[in-house]
């Protein structure tokens, strides 16, 4: 579980990102699992400035919910710049058609050195972060940035056998990524509701069984295919259709509706 001030001590690199609205998407998927810390690095402006308006003429709408995190994200010209307090830096590729030289793990493996990382430099209140890089969406990250890296990680994709190139779109890429760090919960998460619903009673079925019967009768059913509409497969049937009350409760409903359309149709 992932405390809010170990979530501060993770930064979001997107390097080469050109396009407004993912970067919009990747500070929605922060801010939807809880991290703040977006840096963006580009030669160009415009992209990034683009993302912060909402309002501009790009109209990005991917970055709803996430004003803050996009007011408070960073520009910087160079990868070394915006990783220089980071402790470590995780790099995301899809590999391709790249000649990767080191050795690249899944997600799943990369997950525990990060969190280590991040409560590591929490215990010890150290200003310094783990930096987790995400490409361009053209190129992903290059090799002589994918240099910059302590630890290289991919995400496991479906790879079809005609499959040449398989890559993610970043704003994608970043909410799995998040997702993987805080899948086991984390401070401030919502309880799924559970619903307590009464269990269907025998008097539930077997009504629902009978009203069933009459529509099979009512339709002609019965009478074409006899074998599939006997009362004890009939039963059967019902034992899956209505575990709850309600369940069963709205089948009858439908039912009723069935049989009050046939009744009308022969009158």
């Amino acid at each position: 579980m992932l405390t809010a001030a170990e979530r501060a001590h993770l930064t979001v690199v997107l390097v080469g990102a050109r396009n407004p609205s993912n970067i919009g998407a990747a500070a929605r998927a922060m801010q939807d699992f809880g991290f703040r810390d977006l840096r963006i690095v580009n030669d160009y402006a415009a992209p990034f400035e683009a993302a912060q308006l909402e309002d501009s003429q790009q109209n990005v709408k991917s970055a709803v919910g996430a004003a803050s995190v996009m007011a408070e994200a960073r520009r910087y010209s160079s990868l070394a710049e915006a990783i220089a307090d980071c402790t470590l830096i995780v790099g995301t590729t899809a590999i391709g058609e790249r000649d990767v030289r080191r050795e690249v793990v899944a997600l799943q493996q990369a997950a525990p050195t990060m969190l280590g990382q991040l409560r590591t430099l929490t215990a010890a209140d150290h200003p310094q972060q783990v930096a987790l890089l995400f490409g361009s969406e053209k190129t992903g990250l290059t090799n002589e940035q994918l240099s910059h890296c302590s630890l290289l990680t991919t995400i496991p994709m479906f790879a079809p056998e005609a499959a040449r190139h398989l890559s993610m779109n970043l704003g994608q890429s970043v909410a799995v990524c998040l997702y993987e760090l805080t899948r086991e919960g984390f401070e401030g998460s919502k309880e799924l509701p559970v619903l307590h619903e009464a269990t269907a009673t025998a008097e539930d079925r077997e009504r629902l069984t009978q009203l069933l019967l009459d529509v099979l009768h009512a339709t002609g059913y019965s009478r074409r295919f006899p074998a599939n509409a006997s009362e004890p497969i009939v039963r059967q049937l019902v034992q899956q259709l209505g575990e709850s009350h309600r369940e069963a409760m709205t089948w009858m409903g439908i039912l009723r509706q069935i049989l009050w359309r046939e009744n009308g149709d022969q009158q």
